[in-house]
């Protein structure tokens, strides 16, 4: 019976230790707590995130952000959610719609970069919505003010 107990607390505490280390509850001796997340951290020193885009995912997308990267647009996003509507209804002003077609904007109107003077170029809804919910989720982490180098292979 001493054995059974034994055995169970030995399980019950593998089980504490592992469910411990995999949620970041578990700090190694020697090593310190991080004070400020790699993301925040990031845009308070002004490094630049670099971000690969899928374009084997998302290949009207990736086309249109080479071109317009190609001809003189940035690569470079400066998160902004705030500024994103305004930037959106400034990008897309006077660039009618078409059926059938999204109105794809490089840089994005989540970039501060955006806005009035964005390259536009019509591609599938499949593709271009697929692309943003995409990059949306890669960035939802990152702070406003965050610089996200956008690297299209």
């Amino acid at each position: 019976m001493k054995n059974m107990k034994s055995l169970i607390v030995t399980i019950i505490l593998a089980f504490s230790i592992g469910w411990a280390v995999t949620h970041g509850m578990f700090i190694p001796q020697g090593h310190e707590a991080p004070t400020v997340s790699e993301q925040s951290q990031t845009a308070t020193t002004g490094e630049t995130v670099q971000l690969e885009f899928p374009s084997s995912r998302y290949p009207e997308t990736a086309q249109h952000i080479k071109e317009a990267i190609a001809a003189g647009k940035s690569s470079i996003c400066t998160i902004d959610r705030d500024g994103a509507d305004s930037n959106r209804d400034a990008s897309l002003r006077g660039v009618p719609t078409r059926k059938g077609k999204d109105r794809d904007e490089w840089p994005m109107a989540l970039c501060a970069e955006g806005g009035e003077g964005a390259d536009i170029k019509y591609i599938s809804p499949k593709d271009n919505r697929g692309a943003g919910s995409w990059v949306g989720h890669k960035l939802d982490d990152y702070p406003d003010g965050t610089r996200v180098e956008f690297i299209v292979k």
